[in-house]
């Protein structure tokens, strides 16, 4: 129903309960092939492993239509050669594995003892705290193990370890004022660690594939970075059989120290690019580790410039050595195993390498105010146009240049100026000149958070601030609507500090509707177009359709950015007003539509992970020491959680008595007379696992392994199983019905179980404001007793046809102020997106006018959001969710908006058309009349 004139129109409408009550688990993220078939033919190779069935129905075989794939994966790649060690077979190889066949748990007397003590250890407390609490008397009686910090860390040294760390101390030519040390973990050690964890092996991708929109293969799908045309190009220089793993790598500089010291880490994290972006962005699954601390020294150089380039030098020297087995992996390969325990020929090239701007310049050792993915320079970073890529082969080509020039004059100085005049930094090796297939411009891949909403923040909002006025701002802000769960801007934002990535993207959700009208019309199309720009690039899954629109997005912003100069809204210190476009982020904006096509989605190679690992791996670690040596407390911290984390992965696996791996074949016997023996043999054998969900069902670990330990809700599957046990009929008088939890086409819906109150028809209508709703009541359930009338599909909007102070079968309702809503995600249907508690709250003193939120509500229901926008949708305010007892069904009271028309070229006329504004982009709505 919805206010002044219309019908009641139901809120919802119960989906008939599946068949089958089982729930479906959700389909790996992989490609089949990349899972299932390890040894994949080209079309034109025979199958000799093929046996046809004799005994089948032949002529039914034949009229199976033949699948038709929206993949073509990679031929001949990624096969394996036999089993290897597994992550339980190096468990059982430790100096302890005799001890454990006794005592599981050792060091530790038992489980509750290991749990207790690894609890202690994670838990960030001092030593002294952890000896207060041991030497607690209730602590006393549990006669655990140990009985000081000191003894409890001893335990946790003797676990199996994984990479070691090492302290290389490091020589320089230039005095500093502290020794330097190189903490590093070795590269290929560790990619072995991350490639044969057992728990990615359901989101492990092995085999370079190509995704089409449709079957017809016209349209280019990239998402992981095994989808980007590099991984295909890669495999193809291999050897057949083969297995690329991309590595991706991450650094920059951190402080440490607390309040005082003024210390700076440079952490060094390493992931694969073959394990599932949804994984490896999401820290509680530990997909990126730290892989070395490079030094951060301070040099006694008096001249600043000179004092950047050993900084710079020293960076390069280091990931140079840190990196020097995967080099040679990358051209030799090496046999490594994977989740499952088996063998793969693999090759080590550099996918990515996710950095900000300032990081990316120093790596690609190019001077500053230069691009470092291709030839433009500062003045040129303003151009409408992709400049040409910077190669690696051009960039050692002037370093060949310079050095013949320089000759041997080690003066850096000399070299530095030298190097200049071909827009390069003074670091004479770069790290990455002799990786097999690295690119720069290749893996120096766009990394959203700095490049773009960081960027936002630096740029378009401080145009916008200018452009609009700082208090004007403010207000416009401060009058959006609160909504649960976003951001609220009280006081405005012009004199935010400190704002982080989450504030970024807050604001730049807001900035195109609150400087409308506010700003020229060419201004206002700027700032919206590059945020068309960011919010197309940013998805999860891009076509080939997406990169033109991103790249329509860029081009438009190209076009009507002298706005902002014209409105004097770029500015610099002292508010001298700023006439060029010397932004290096501007710059690169033109190569990602590029890299999306070479590497997949952009969004995977966000810093969001790095930047919460260099706080996690870090910053905690150092802040839990006595503020000495943090390196090495750092590395010693880690050493003993990454222990600990494996001992309770293999020991939660030996007691749950599984077999992690792929399926063995039975063995046969060719004896019969052991007969019944044998029986009693297998039924000793441990239960096969070879997917790592079934796993981490299987297992029961002292902590949480991987995944957040706050699951996000699932409304879909609630709603399914309510749905089962409501059909069973054996928990009727458990379950309030209507059901609480609900789905309605592609969304579900969760009321509390007990309503907020409960209220006469004429006391909600005082209460609510809402005049009409006992005539909207009557018209409603007229409605819906007429076999001629549909309630589900009745135009919002029409006039009301009961006349106030009519007659009810029913004087009392039962009233909810809010509603929890949940959708699928937009890029996978198969993900649950994060639900949404609206608002429907009568007036109060805090909320004058009550507190009603805005939704989509749908007329049509084959028309599905946001395929079909607003046909069969209307935009409403939501005033009142109520039930009148007896009913089955909840009924929602809202109050319709219209779309405001605007005026649109048609031939050589021009019409009013229900479309949205041409500046913004945005439907303009009014409340109906």
């Amino acid at each position: 129903m919805n206010q002044p004139y219309s019908r009641c129109a139901s809120l919802i409408q119960m989906t008939e309960s599946s068949d089958d009550p089982g729930l479906s688990s959700r389909p790996r993220q992989t490609p089949a092939p990349s899972y299932t078939d390890h040894n994949i033919r080209s079309d034109d190779e025979p199958d000799d492993s093929f046996h046809p069935d004799f005994h089948s129905d032949s002529a039914a075989m034949q009229e199976e239509p033949t699948p038709v794939s929206r993949f073509d994966h990679y031929p001949q790649s990624s096969q394996t050669f036999g089993v290897s060690q597994s992550f339980m077979d190096t468990f059982d190889a430790d100096k302890h594995a005799d001890e454990r066949k006794k005592n599981l748990y050792f060091p530790w007397t038992s489980q509750g003892d290991y749990a207790l003590g690894a609890w202690l250890l994670r838990s960030g407390l001092s030593m002294q705290a952890i000896n207060d609490f041991l030497a607690l008397e209730l602590i006393k009686q549990l006669s655990l193990s140990f009985e000081s910090a000191k003894a409890l860390r001893a335990r946790a040294e003797e676990l199996p370890a994984g990479p070691q760390w090492t302290c290389q101390p490091w020589p320089v030519k230039s005095p500093t004022k502290r020794p330097v040390n190189l903490f590093y973990r070795d590269s290929i050690k560790c990619v072995r660690s991350l490639f044969g964890n057992p728990l990615f092996a359901d989101n492990m991708y092995y085999t370079p594939y190509r995704e089409f929109k449709t079957a017809e293969k016209l349209v280019r799908v990239y998402n992981e970075w095994m989808s980007g045309n590099v991984a295909w190009n890669m495999q193809s220089q291999l050897p057949h059989g083969s297995t690329v793993i991309g590595t991706i790598l991450s650094s920059d500089k951190t402080n440490i120290s607390v309040m005082t010291g003024d210390r700076v880490a440079h952490p060094v994290l390493i992931s694969l690019a073959n394990i599932s972006a949804t994984l490896r962005t999401k820290s509680s699954h530990h997909a990126f580790i730290l892989l070395a601390l490079l030094p951060v020294p301070k040099f006694l150089e008096k001249r600043k410039k000179v004092r950047g380039i050993l900084g710079d030098r020293l960076i390069h020297e280091c990931l140079d050595f840190v990196l020097q087995p995967l080099k040679l992996a990358a051209q030799v390969g090496i046999m490594m195993s994977d989740p499952l325990g088996q063998k793969r020929f693999c090759y080590t090239p550099l996918a990515s390498y996710m950095v900000d701007t300032q990081e990316a310049i120093m790596l690609a050792t190019v001077a500053g105010k230069t691009s470092h993915v291709t030839m433009a320079d500062y003045k040129t970073f303003g151009d409408s146009f992709r400049h040409e890529p910077r190669t690696a082969a051009t960039t050692l080509a002037q370093r060949h240049a310079i050095q013949q020039e320089v000759g041997l004059d080690d003066d850096l100085a000399v070299y530095a100026r030298e190097a200049m005049k071909f827009r390069l930094s003074g670091v004479k090796l770069a790290f990455w000149r002799d990786w097999a297939g690295a690119e720069p411009y290749r893996f120096l891949t766009p990394e959203p958070l700095h490049h773009w909403h960081k960027a936002f923040w630096d740029h378009d909002a401080k145009w916008c601030i200018r452009a609009v006025g700082g208090d004007e701002i403010d207000f416009r802000f401060s009058l959006i609507p609160r909504r649960i769960g976003f951001r609220y801007f009280k006081e405005g934002i012009s004199k935010l500090k400190q704002v982080t990535g989450r504030e970024h993207r807050d604001v730049e959700r807001y900035m195109v509707s609150v400087i409308a009208d506010a700003t020229p019309k060419s201004f206002t199309t700027t700032i919206r177009a590059m945020m068309d720009f960011r919010y197309l690039a940013q998805a999860p899954r891009v076509d080939d359709n997406d990169c033109e629109h991103i790249e329509a997005a860029l081009s438009e912003f190209h076009q009507h950015k002298q706005a902002i100069l014209d409105a004097g809204a770029r500015v610099g210190k002292g508010s001298r007003p700023i006439n060029n476009w010397y932004i290096p982020k501007l710059e690169m904006l033109h190569s990602v539509v590029q890299n999306i096509r070479d590497n997949g989605a952009a969004s995977q190679f966000s810093a969001d992970i790095t930047e919460n690992g260099h706080i996690t791996m870090v910053k905690d670690p150092a802040r839990g020491g006595n503020n000495q040596d943090y390196e090495a407390q750092i590395v010693r911290a880690l050493d003993r959680t990454d222990k600990l984390r494996r001992f309770d992965l293999a020991t939660s696996i030996r007691a749950a008595d599984v077999q992690f791996g792929p399926h063995c074949a039975q063995h046969e016997h060719a004896d019969d007379d052991s007969g019944s023996g044998h029986e009693e043999e297998e039924a000793d054998e441990p239960l096969h696992i070879d997917t790592s969900d079934t796993l981490l069902k299987s297992i029961r670990p002292a902590s949480s392994l991987v995944g957040p330990k706050r699951r996000l809700v699932d409304y879909f599957a609630d709603a399914r199983r309510l749905d089962v046990l409501a059909s069973s009929g054996q928990t009727e008088r458990q379950l309030p019905f209507p059901l609480r939890t609900f789905t309605c086409g592609a969304t579900s819906f969760h009321l509390n179980r007990d309503p907020s109150f409960s209220l006469t028809v004429d006391d909600a209508s005082e209460i609510y404001g809402l005049p009409d709703l006992r005539q909207a009541l009557a018209d409603y359930a007229r409605d819906a007793t007429d076999p001629g009338s549909n309630v589900m599909t009745s135009i919002i909007g029409t006039r009301r046809t009961s006349l106030p102070g009519c007659g009810l079968s029913f004087n009392l309702i039962r009233v909810w102020l809010k509603i929890r809503m949940q959708s699928k995600t937009f890029h996978d249907t198969e993900c649950v997106a994060e639900p949404r508690t609206v608002m429907c709250a009568p007036p109060s003193e805090e909320w004058v006018f009550g507190h009603s939120d805005t939704v989509l509500v749908n007329n049509e229901p084959d028309k599905q959001w946001p395929a079909s926008g607003f046909t069969g949708h209307s935009a409403a305010q939501l005033r009142l969710i109520l039930h009148v007892r007896g009913t089955d069904t909840f009924l929602a009271y809202v109050q319709r908006f219209d779309i405001v028309s605007q005026s649109t070229r048609v031939g050589n006329s021009t019409r009013s058309l229900p479309k949205p504004n041409s500046v913004t982009g945005m439907y303009v709505l009014k409340r109906a009349s």
